[in-house]
């Protein structure tokens, strides 16, 4: 191989792995940002005040705020289906509006929705990257994939599991729902590469090859691409880590490391996947009477994301674990779920499914990967209690099943919790999550999941 050739491979996966860094350190910053403002509200001010009232008044104020954001500026951050199916036809994603994406994600996640973060940090890390390629011509067509590359670094940092990371964005959706009914946006369309931009020229012997398409870029080889793809994730991973266990803030799933196998477990398995998919399908029916609840309230951002506010907080006063993501809460839950009743955990679960719904359709936007793990961990730590089978066999076989009716992808749920439960659960989530994708679920009720 030429020694340019060398230099160009080197220096092109150089430059990945420090995209890959930069993507993990702002994943970082937005979640110190948002934990330390979650503080502020929900510890701080809580404290002084010792009212019991005082989350439906700060869900109130917070539907206020984020409506009349929206007011203003739009139906912000996009779902992660949208942003990736628009960086995989586009190849980019627009960044003219970055600093109203960054605040519009961080506020439902500030005033306790239930709701995650992955949603808005991927429509900011891929607005970056598109942003960082558009002014990068060293490589020519390699920088058409930026934007993908940093999405994926983006969701491995996220959610600490660097297999979704590749698998999410070459799969291009995330759910296998329809996307028709989805609340129009006022997300400005992304802008389009002028014929300069949209041409590169590269050598052949760098590992690219030449493929029509429509924009007439150049496409980088399966096996490049991929290994491209794992240095970005690599540093990703390696910063988003290290400022994690440096500072002790960061996000991320919960991770659960011993799990214990019986003739109990065996008797359960079939249970807990018929609850774990039986959650997932009501999160379709949820999600399809939400969106049409909020259909007929029509265009009004600040009475829609009040209603939501009320809902989230005089819900969250009786259950309190049916507010925030859920990535820190669900380790506090396996810590004392012996203590809880049974009927508040399984209430717990289910319950925050339609909530989740109803923050994403009435305005609190963000994701729905993090409620719904929390929701299948709390569904499984209720049958737990009944049965008395291991705590983390019930969990990883709820939420499981759950999460592979929701998406539909039995191979992406595994990716994605597979480093949230130990090895030895692998098979049991396999199991469970193709069973929870074979559920049929109502075409009605087949919505886009925001």
């Amino acid at each position: 191989m030429k020694p340019a050739t060398l230099w160009n491979r080197a220096l092109f996966i150089a430059c990945m792995v420090v995209m890959g860094a930069v993507a993990g350190a702002i994943v970082w910053v937005f979640l110190f940002i948002m934990d330390f403002m979650i503080g502020l509200v929900w510890v701080r001010l809580p404290a002084s005040l010792n009212f019991v009232f005082l989350p439906l008044v700060i869900c109130i104020i917070g539907g206020v705020i984020i409506g009349a954001y929206q007011k203003v500026f739009g139906a912000y951050p996009e779902s992660l289906d949208t942003v990736l199916a628009k960086v995989k036809k586009e190849g980019r994603y627009d960044y003219s509006n970055f600093a109203v994406y960054s605040v519009a994600a961080l506020l439902p996640l500030i005033f306790g929705g239930s709701v995650g973060p992955e949603a808005g940090l991927t429509g900011t890390i891929a607005g970056i990257c598109s942003w960082i390629g558009d002014r990068m011509k060293r490589f020519g067509a390699d920088f058409k994939h930026m934007t993908e590359i940093g999405v994926a670094a983006a969701l491995s940092s996220v959610f600490t599991a660097p297999l979704f990371g590749v698998a999410a964005p070459l799969f291009g959706r995330t759910t296998a729902a329809r996307k028709d009914r989805e609340e129009p946006s006022r997300a400005q369309p992304p802008k389009s590469l002028s014929s300069e931009e949209s041409t590169a020229h590269t050598e052949s012997s760098s590992g690219l090859q030449a493929t029509p398409s429509q924009d007439s870029g150049l496409e980088l080889a399966k096996p490049w691409k991929m290994a491209v793809y794992l240095c970005a994730i690599a540093g990703a991973m390696t910063v988003f880590i290290l400022l994690r266990d440096f500072t002790g803030v960061g996000g991320g799933l919960p991770s659960f490391s011993e799990i214990h196998f019986s003739v109990t477990e065996l008797v359960w398995t079939l249970p807990l996947i018929i609850a774990g998919a039986l959650a997932g399908w009501l999160y379709h029916i949820f999600d399809g009477i939400t969106l049409r609840i909020n259909e007929r309230i029509g265009k009004k951002p600040i009475l829609k994301c009040v209603i939501g506010g009320i809902l989230l907080g005089g819900i969250g006063i009786l259950l309190p674990y049916t507010m925030f993501a859920g990535e820190s809460q669900a380790t506090e839950l396996h810590l004392i779920f012996s203590s809880l009743p049974i009927y508040i955990l399984l209430l717990t679960g289910f319950i925050k499914l339609f909530i989740t719904s109803y923050c994403i359709r009435s305005g609190w936007r963000g994701g729905h990967f993090f409620p719904a793990i929390f929701c299948g961990i709390s569904i499984g730590l209720g049958v737990s209690a009944l049965s008395g089978a291991d705590p983390v066999f019930c969990m990883s076989a709820c939420a499981g099943a759950l999460l592979g009716c929701m998406t539909k992808q039995p191979l992406l749920t595994v990716l994605l919790l597979f480093l949230c439960f130990p090895i030895k659960g692998v098979l049991v989530m396999i199991i469970a999550a193709a069973i929870g994708a074979a559920v049929p679920v109502p075409k009605q009720f087949q919505q886009h999941l925001s």
